[in-house]
């Protein structure tokens, strides 16, 4: 036997009909907290700053290319 029942309510409505608390504030403090967190974030991946901390990253690959390069290249060992 099956049977269905369909409720017709706003969350708030069900939460109060099985005794949960009402978190929609903390819900909203909470949201406030990482939605400013996220802005801060944002803020310091500025293009500039990030280039700054990857360049030493990018110059020592360029070094380990110019190492292997030439070496992989058939047509430069015919220039040696």
């Amino acid at each position: 036997m099956k049977f269905r029942i369909d409720i017709d309510c706003t969350p708030q409505e069900a939460r109060a009909f099985l005794g949960l608390p009402d978190v929609e504030a903390v819900q909203k403090a909470l949201y406030g907290e990482i939605e400013a967190r996220m802005r801060a974030a944002l803020e310091r991946m500025d293009p500039e700053s990030l280039m700054r901390t990857w360049m030493p990253a990018v110059k020592g690959w360029e070094e380990v290319m110019k190492a292997f390069v030439p070496n992989l290249d058939p047509a430069s060992k015919n220039k040696r």
